[in-house]
């Protein structure tokens, strides 16, 4: 057999127990809540193989994260008025017993993204940022919230590149682990408006079910396990990060290792107790700046005040909602660069009919991609990177074409962009479209990191996708507080001008919030003269740049081959941002991964169409829930240790 199948019995058995002390489960102490949020074993874990020589340059960014392995043949979920999907069960159910208590979605939001920063530190917490899309059922209205990091005030344009105009070296070790990747994280402050807006239960109560955890211990799962192991060395430079991850001996703290973190318990119990102020301003403000400013293990130091901290605002911005098929589709408008490049994308392939280039027969996996379907959605995702890599930035600096979205997702501009496709042959590399005189160049664009997705909907009829992050793994690696701060200034361009010497869109300014690919998707029913509809789908994930490319195959597979929200997100990982290399996920079984895919007949096709094909491993963490009759029908990625729980049919 090519893989190995594993039983994975012990992280799955620690992951329970760990489940068991979240809620409190005993044989004398069970309630209604923890009946209705209990997680079943679903799928078979099996381990990819060896895809040949460590990611290049060119595909580390299409790889942000660790792979860490697929669950074939997962079920979906089936539940009744609610449901939530999330990256690590523990998350999952912090969430859902909010919602069988009666909480609303933004509630448990709040209580997954807790539990997630203790859990999951790697790729989300309390010091990233994160962006929201809610749907309030009672108004019909779609709110997209902004809990972007935003530059320090002190930053100029050359601050990831060097230390100083007259100290000309680059941050040591390195941009992202010096000082000055650390932006003002924002996802409390923006948590606490939505919660203002939309909450029903408590803000101090939220936070519970992380207190106690941070305080009782946790089992390091798998996936973490392996990204301390990874990332160990870094680690090791901030003295409270390698106490905390590290072992006495400097080795990693492995799966199964019961971890606590009692400065988490107490940062998250002032802010429960005063709210996000405890963060911004105050003793943990201090911490961050000092940590911040810190030159421990040779690190040069960022520019954070607390007055940037103070002064931190969420935003709440005008969704991006677009017409696709007989549906509309709700995306994060920017300073993400989501939604505007998933509603391009899908505008560009409203053109064709992707009906008629179906997986044929799909599994429980989601089936095999035709090699034309493969084709026209990465052809598609190019054009559209195109545009996104030289106009879209922080709008309140950087003006879209036009001064609008709009411009860019024209229906007619959208089918001269269609027309450029080959059906036969790849184009490599896009040209982004001339919008005339725009003095703006393309830089080279920087990879995008770590980050975790949440699919909520409650029974109440509101629903949110909360996508959040600290950027890299473990971020900055600076650890404060018991929480990590995030390196989300590296997602700014370091050059901040072209190779022909125009300014870069993308490039650090003061207080300006750096690009985001995060693709919080929300999709309604159409009516035939275009009002919006019924809720049907709530999706989202990690993954980098790569999020745009994972979110439309999933809207793909949901939308225009009918399948589940499972097969959805299991199906084959596929893509392409705006470069000649197309990424095959090499993790799914249907593909044959070995010699780098030369024996897989999906990538010889490409390959004999002019693509460069990578099948490296994709670590996506995409959640899908639809609607099904009176309730919902759910899935989680098997490239990851997330569940899908609700009042479960």
């Amino acid at each position: 057999m090519r893989r190995t199948r594993q039983t994975w019995a012990g992280a799955a058995g620690a992951l329970l127990l760990a489940t068991a002390v979240l809620s409190g489960c005993t044989s004398s102490t069970d309630t209604a809540a923890d009946r209705t949020c209990a997680e079943a074993r679903n799928g078979t874990m099996v381990t990819p193989p060896p895809s040949g020589p460590p990611p290049t340059s060119v595909n580390l960014s299409t790889n942000p994260e660790l792979a860490t392995g697929y669950r074939s043949n997962m079920t979906p979920v089936r539940t009744g008025g609610f449901a939530v999907s999330a990256a690590n069960p523990l998350a999952t159910q912090a969430a859902c017993r909010v919602l069988a208590d009666g909480g609303t979605a933004v509630d448990a939001l709040i209580a997954a993204q807790a539990v997630l920063g203790l859990v999951e530190p790697q790729s989300s917490g309390i010091g990233g940022g994160a962006f929201l899309m809610y749907y309030d059922a009672n108004t019909r209205s779609v709110e997209a919230y902004d809990g972007r990091e935003v530059a320090p005030a002190a930053a100029t344009e050359n601050y990831l590149r060097w230390i100083s105009d007259t100290d000309r070296t680059p941050p040591q070790p390195n941009a992202r682990a010096s000082g000055r990747s650390i932006g003002v994280p924002g996802v409390l402050r923006m948590l606490e408006l939505a919660h203002r807006d939309h909450g029903k239960q408590p803000w101090r109560d939220l936070f519970t079910p992380a207190v106690d955890l941070a305080d009782r211990g946790f089992a390091i799962g798998p996936r973490l396990a392996a990204q301390i192991a990874q990332a160990a060395p870094d680690l090791a430079r901030d003295e409270n990060a390698k106490a905390y991850f590290l072992q006495p001996d400097g080795s990693p703290k492995p799966a199964g290792f019961n971890l606590t973190n009692p400065g988490y318990a107490k940062t998250l119990g002032a802010i429960a107790a005063d709210g996000a102020d405890a963060f911004y301003t105050g003793a943990i403000a201090r911490s961050i700046v000092d940590a911040t400013a810190s030159t421990s293990g040779g690190r040069t130091p960022g520019q954070l005040t607390l007055a940037d901290l103070a002064g931190y605002q969420p935003k709440k911005r005008e969704a991006i909602c677009t017409p696709y098929r007989d549906h509309q589709i709700c995306g994060m408008p920017n300073p993400s660069s989501g939604g505007i490049t998933v509603a391009a994308t899908l505008g560009i392939l409203e053109n064709f009919d992707l009906a008629a280039v179906a997986p044929d027969n799909p599994d429980r996996n989601g089936g095999k991609p035709k090699a034309k379907a493969v084709h026209l959605i990465s052809e598609a995702e190019r054009l559209a990177y195109a545009d996104r890599d030289k106009y879209i930035a922080d709008s309140d600096f950087v003006p879209l074409p036009g001064n609008t979205p709009n411009t860019l997702l024209d229906r007619n501009y959208l089918k001269q962009r269609a027309a450029l496709i080959n059906p036969d042959r790849a184009m490599g590399t896009a040209q982004p479209g001339d919008f005339g005189p725009v003095p703006l160049g393309t830089g080279p664009q920087p990879p995008e990191h770590g980050t975790s997705h949440v699919s909520v909907v409650d029974k109440y009829g509101n629903a949110g996708a909360l996508t959040t992050t600290v950027e890299s793994e473990f971020g900055s690696y600076h650890l404060v507080d018991g929480f990590l701060l995030n390196n989300q200034l590296t997602d700014f361009a370091a050059n901040p001008t072209a190779p022909d010497g125009t300014p870069v869109a993308n490039r650090v300014q003061a207080n300006k919030r750096p690009r985001s690919s995060m693709s919080p998707t929300l999709v309604f029913d159409s009516a035939p003269d275009g009002a919006r509809g019924q809720l049907t789908h709530v999706t989202g994930s990690p993954g980098g740049s790569v999020i745009i490319q994972f979110v439309v195959k999933t809207l793909v597979g949901m939308l225009d081959w009918q399948l589940d929200p499972q097969q959805a997100v299991s199906a084959v990982a596929f893509g392409a941002g705006n470069t000649p290399v197309t990424g095959v996920g090499g993790e799914h079984p249907a593909i044959n991964a070995t010699d780098k895919g030369d024996h897989d007949p999906l990538v010889q096709q490409l390959r004999a169409m002019g693509h460069q094909v990578s099948v490296n491993s994709q670590s996506s963490g995409l959640s899908a829930l639809k609607r099904d009759g009176d309730g919902w029908i759910g899935g989680t990625d098997p490239r990851r240790e997330g569940a899908v729980m609700g009042d479960v049919k």
